[in-house]
């Protein structure tokens, strides 16, 4: 469809007076000459289009040109290129936004008694047992501005960019959440919105760029070539002031990498990749320093710019950070104190009795205000009327600074959306050579294989630069194996050497398990940052529970090769070649089904320690319903359900009957048969006198050499009896797969990242 131009009131701010490295002087004038022109043309830039005149004029090359180029190649672009259509402008409302949370009573005497009284921070009732975090929240964001809500700790900031940005549960939420007069569905907010935490969640040990890249990857269609998503890259590590930082790995306590800003920037950058309508950022300047700070600012305001909404909480901006921000919320124990423009501070403070000194910071003043008022018995109340009435009365004045007219129909929101993207706007690769098309935006980028391949490679590549890791891992299953390999070397086929293989085979199997607890710090550690992703579908939940099972299986390999062939031969174990596959195959299935038993753990428990100690004491249940203590013809009728939920106990009985399972092969001859009796210590030849007599009771032929006991009578022995070896490695490998669906389902109902 065809929009009229647009009319509005707000000014755009210049581009002068930028101190990120990102253009020469040169090169900012012919920019800022471009937005001039293309805003006088009713329409504005946005980071798609500029990103997509660099692609244009790089078709064909496959390495991203150098960095200069890139901003030549912008500017001169911006300049000859034809206006693209012109979109109704986003606006993101909000009203009566209410949101509490139920709070542990703590008994005391007045309570009682029903003496006590209860109320919220700011002086209003409250129901007893509630905490209002938000109470009546009303304000609006629009295209081009910075909104920022300001307060102190515990105000309410997070909780209202949570609210915002659909990261508390529908039913807890009060009020309505609107884009343009229209209500905003979850779905369609998720696709064009992003949310950069307070916290730097990024993996360690990849570069800037190789970070950036991945997003891209996640982000950007399939339908973009490589070389387009490299140009796009190029051009964010730019606009972001990270090129000196592009190759420079993110680092953490153990290794030195980029500044606290430079990771702020890159968090930033990751959420932007696919040019977003809505930027939701918690705090972005938390913990850096002055300049730091500015310059994260100075980056979100050239996103608005783009034509970005731009929401942020901050706790005390500079004088030059205020400079950068068009609309202002001031919270107090969730209720509004002032909302509007950083212009309107002097006056509506003046008004209220309290006027700002004129050298003063205004937020500094504002802050220390409302911490008084807090301190007093009538809380901020008075101050959060006032503000009711302030509002009421701009409004009726006609005095909202920047209202946005449209000479025409206003579009729907979906048309908007559609215009937008024709526009460049990237939240769905849509094509731009279409304003009239009405795009189904998608729920995820890429197809759930193109996922798994960019999830495993990221995840290979960050942990092939810290080798320490599975070397570690390697190490242990390899001293493990040198200590058993030596301690039951060459046993031999009498009755110790049965018990001895027992004990060989129980211990190996349950130190297969125990190797694997190592995996509950790898979830725990990805764990924000895959909440980070999926919660605005960067991939599906489940292509990343296939991407960690698969890149999981080489590692398995080469630690069950190892072990097995370590221990088979120098133990002296039975069945030749054929029979060491067996016992590789077993060896693998457990470490795979208990790398998926600690995996899906992993994702049930939130601290490491907790993890370890529930994953040890689990192991040890396994191990000791496993039958190798007892068997399972002893183990009490109450207790049997265990022993078949053991992990334990499937590979343990499968390299039992690889090694007995042979009618032929004897273990017991003779005279041993008194070899773990009191009659050990008896003389050989009363031993064979007793021998014969027993043979002649029963009437049999028992001589020093005749077969008492076969491999299958110590199975049978061992209650092995019900379910063949092979039987054994298929349940113990589909236990791993069953705890991969359970790992699965632990993401999907756990990982929400919501508040109920």
């Amino acid at each position: 469809m065809s929009l009229p131009p647009l009319m509005s009131s707000a000014k755009p701010k210049a581009l002068a007076g930028d101190n990120l490295p990102l253009f020469t002087p040169t090169q900012r004038i012919e920019l800022e000459g471009y937005s001039r022109k293309a805003r006088s043309n009713g329409s504005s830039s946005t980071l798609a289009e500029l990103l997509r005149r660099v692609e244009e004029a790089q078709v064909g090359d496959e390495a991203p040109s150098t960095p200069s180029s890139h901003v030549l190649q912008m500017t001169s672009l911006a300049s000859s290129s034809v206006s693209a259509p012109a979109a109704y402008p986003f606006a993101l409302s909000f009203k009566n936004l209410t949101y509490s949370v139920n709070v542990p009573r703590k008994l005391s005497f007045s309570s009682l008694l029903g003496r006590e009284k209860s109320s919220d921070g700011a002086g209003l009732p409250g129901r007893a047992g509630t905490k209002v975090l938000l109470n009546d929240i009303s304000g609006e964001a629009r295209e081009g501005e910075i909104m920022a809500v300001l307060g102190a700790s515990g105000s309410g900031k997070s909780t209202l960019i949570d609210a915002l940005a659909d990261r508390i549960s529908k039913e807890s939420l009060g009020g309505a959440i609107m884009l343009n007069g229209e209500v905003l569905e979850s779905r369609l907010l998720k696709v064009i919105s992003a949310y950069v935490m307070q916290d730097d969640l990024l993996f360690p040990m990849l570069t800037v760029e190789e970070t950036l890249m991945f997003s891209a990857e996640f982000r950007l269609p399939r339908s973009l070539s490589k070389s387009r998503k490299k140009a796009r890259v190029q051009v964010l590590i730019d606009q972001l002031g990270l090129r000196n930082a592009a190759g420079t790995v993110i680092g953490d306590e153990g290794h030195r990498g980029v500044s606290g800003g430079e990771r702020r920037r890159v968090s930033i950058g990751i959420d932007i990749i696919h040019d977003p309508i809505i930027l939701f950022l918690d705090e972005p300047t938390s913990g850096l320093d002055s300049t730091s700070a500015f310059m994260v600012v100075k980056v979100l305001q050239r996103i608005a710019q783009s034509g970005s909404i731009v929401v942020m909480s901050i706790h005390q901006p500079s004088y030059r950070i205020m400079s950068l921000l068009d609309r202002l919320i001031f919270l107090s124990r969730g209720n509004t104190v002032f909302n509007g423009s950083p212009a309107d501070l002097p006056k509506f403070f003046a008004e209220f009795g309290h006027p700002i000194p004129e050298h003063e910071n205004r937020t500094e003043f504002v802050l220390d205000l409302i911490r008084e008022l807090e301190e007093t018995p009538g809380g901020t109340k008075s101050i959060v009327e006032f503000n009711k009435s302030w509002e009421a009365k701009q409004q009726s004045l006609g005095l909202r600074n920047g209202d946005i007219t449209w000479t025409g129909p206003k579009p729907s929101l979906k048309d908007a959306i559609s215009a937008s993207v024709s526009r460049g706007k990237l939240v769905s690769g849509g094509s731009a050579g279409d304003s009239n098309q009405v795009v189904l935006v998608p729920t995820f980028a890429n197809p759930f294989w193109m996922e798994m391949l960019v999830i495993s490679k990221r995840s290979m590549t960050n942990s092939r630069r810290m080798p320490e890791l599975f070397g570690i891992r390697f190490g242990a299953v390899m001293v493990t194996g040198i200590i058993l390999a030596t301690m039951f070397r060459h046993l031999d086929n009498s009755p110790k050497g049965v018990q001895e293989r027992l004990g060989f085979f129980a211990f190996a199997m349950s130190t297969t398990f125990y190797t694997c607890a190592e995996a509950i710090p790898v979830f725990l550690q990805d764990r924000y940052i895959f909440m980070r992703e999926t919660a605005y579908n960067a991939y599906r939940r489940y292509s990343y529970v296939l991407a960690h099972a698969i890149i999981s299986v080489p590692s398995l390999v080469i630690l069950s090769l190892a072990f097995a062939a370590t221990t088979f031969w120098p133990v002296g174990l039975a069945g030749g070649f054929s029979g060491f596959m067996f016992f590789f195959y077993a060896v693998f299935a457990a470490f795979w089904a208990g790398s998926s038993f600690v995996t899906f753990l992993s994702g049930v428990v939130s601290h490491v320690m907790l993890g370890f100690t529930i994953v040890v004491a689990i192991l040890a249940y396994f191990l000791l319903f496993s039958g190798f203590f007892i068997s399972r013809n002893r183990i009490p009728p109450y207790w049997i359900w265990f022993h078949y939920l053991s992990l334990v106990k499937y590979p343990y009985e499968s390299v039992l009957q690889n090694e007995f399972d042979d009618p032929a092969k004897c273990f017991v001859r003779g005279v041993q048969m008194f070899d773990n009796t009191p009659l050990a210590v008896v003389p050989e030849a009363l031993k064979l006198r007793m021998l014969k007599n027993m043979g002649s009771t029963l009437g049999m032929n028992l001589t020093g050499s005749t077969c008492v006991t076969t491999g299958v009578d110590i199975l049978r022995t061992q209650g092995i009896t019900d379910i063949s070896k092979w039987d054994c490695l298929w349940i113990t490998i589909a236990w791993g797969f069953f705890f991969r669906v359970l790992f699965y389902f632990t993401l999907l109902y756990g990982s929400k990242n919501k508040r109920k």
